[in-house]
């Protein structure tokens, strides 16, 4: 394995000057030649699409060289301390240079994926967190909106989102992860896939809103009541029992993410959150709670979210996502562009707890390093890992396995396939690979 010291005393890996480039422009730009380059790329005149996950976007970029020189002029003055800088605005924007966006869009019935590789920290932007729906996206007027709370219960409630709002809150870091996340890399595995086709079935970040607990205390739950159905308010009345236990544990009813009102493609006015669960479990767009003795068997639990294995067998009710992780940098299309000490990071999440431990391989799971995790480390909450890696021309394969506070570690694909068969529709959380070409090219590791 390649050494994985501290790379103190490496030179800097500065940037050049690039070849050819423009001559300096006059440093005293006009306010009216600054607005115009900015309104230029505000308004998608130099910018092109490109191919994304079946036919769709997945970022915008520059069309030529020529244009992004030109669109990076206008936005960039050569020298900005002899420049007034412009006004401020209601919204601010983002640098144009950060492009990430989800892919593939106008999808009714089907996912968009979060651009996982091209994030830091492990915080996701509440405009980049991956969707799933199953009949669009429901625009529901919060001030109509009512959750009903009945079934086994001594005194039915009915809650506006104003209502609500006035009981005692809470805001928890936690994950959100789809079931099907990794089925394109299991299924039908490609070298030319990105993180965010592998894995960007996931986001993170702060939710806000009410323990499901206080709710229940407040309707009296019957003794009898061992779980609960959770509908959605959207055309296709998703819905799913959920183990009564849950709700007095870490459920939560919000109507918050990352200190802005739930967006309505994440289930606003309010929605249930259920720390560490499948996420179609954590239904958006919340109208009733119904308090049951034993699971509702609804469509959505039975046609759906049954995991098939090997020997006629099926999984039912597997809310807990596993212990996870997935390098996204370096990943393809990443290149290494030179021999020398590279940063190697991904995220890693258990819907169990805590990450206690990231290992890292370079050479196909041989040897395997203890990567360093960022702090704070959450329970059920993303944690990002890093590991500094001297690349010295060679092929190599990246993996990375991680543990959870509960003793499990992430499976090879081997275990994992020998247990769950190639058949499994739901929980993919074996180990994933990237190959490193001499020529510094990294590929998905298909099959490895």
């Amino acid at each position: 394995m390649s050494d994985a010291r501290d790379p103190r005393g490496a030179p800097d890996g500065a940037e050049g000057t690039a070849a050819g480039a423009p001559a300096p422009r006059d440093p005293l730009l006009s306010r009216r030649e600054l607005l115009e380059g900015a309104a230029i790329v505000a308004g998608g005149m130099l910018l092109k699409r490109l191919p994304g996950l079946k036919g769709d976007a997945v970022a915008t970029i520059p069309a030529t060289a020529a244009d992004s020189t030109a669109a990076t002029a206008a936005l960039f003055p050569p020298d900005p301390s002899k420049v007034p800088g412009g006004p401020t605005t209601a919204l601010s924007a983002r640098s144009p240079l950060f492009t990430a966006t989800r892919a593939p869009t106008g999808v009714i019935t089907g996912p968009a994926y979060s651009p996982i590789q091209e994030l830091t920290g492990t915080i996701t932007p509440g405009d980049l967190q991956f969707e799933r729906h199953h009949a669009g996206v429901a625009m529901i007027d919060p001030a109509k909106h009512r959750l009903l709370i009945h079934g086994l219960v001594e005194r039915p409630l009915v809650l506006s989102l104003a209502e609500l709002q006035r009981f005692p809150s809470v805001s928890r870091i936690h994950f959100l992860e789809c079931a099907g996340n990794g089925r394109s890399g299991y299924r039908d595995p490609k070298r030319e896939l990105t993180p965010q086709q592998v894995d960007g079935l996931t986001h993170n970040g702060e939710w806000t809103g009410v323990p499901l607990a206080v709710l229940l205390r407040e309707v009296g739950v019957d003794g009898d009541a061992k779980w609960f159905l959770a509908e959605g308010g959207d055309a296709a009345r998703l819905s799913r029992s959920i183990p009564i236990a849950k709700a007095m544990d870490d459920a939560l009813v919000v109507w918050a993410f990352n200190g802005e009102p739930l967006r309505p493609a994440h289930g606003a006015p309010m929605r249930l959150l259920l720390p560490g669960y499948e996420a179609n479990t954590n239904v958006k767009w919340l109208r009733r709670i119904k308090l049951i003795a034993e699971p509702n068997m609804s469509r959505d639990e039975t046609s759906k979210y049954t995991d098939p294995l090997p020997g006629g067998k099926a999984r039912q009710f597997s809310f807990e996502m596993d212990a996870k992780s997935i390098i996204t940098s370096p990943a393809y299309p990443a290149r290494l562009p030179e021999r020398g000490w590279h940063r190697i990071s991904g995220i890693a999440w258990s819907g169990r707890g805590k990450i206690t431990r990231v290992d890292v391989s370079t050479d196909g799971g041989k040897r395997w390093v203890q990567a360093s995790l960022q702090e704070p480390v959450l329970p059920k909450a993303h944690t990002r890992f890093e590991l500094m890696w001297e690349w010295k021309g060679e092929g190599a394969t990246l993996m990375s396995r991680a543990v959870d506070e509960t003793g499990y570690m992430q499976p090879t694909l081997a275990t994992f396939e020998q247990g769950r068969g190639k058949g499994t529709d739901f929980h993919f959380n074996h180990i994933r690979a990237w190959t490193v070409q001499p020529d510094g090219a990294v590929f998905y590791g298909a099959g490895l």
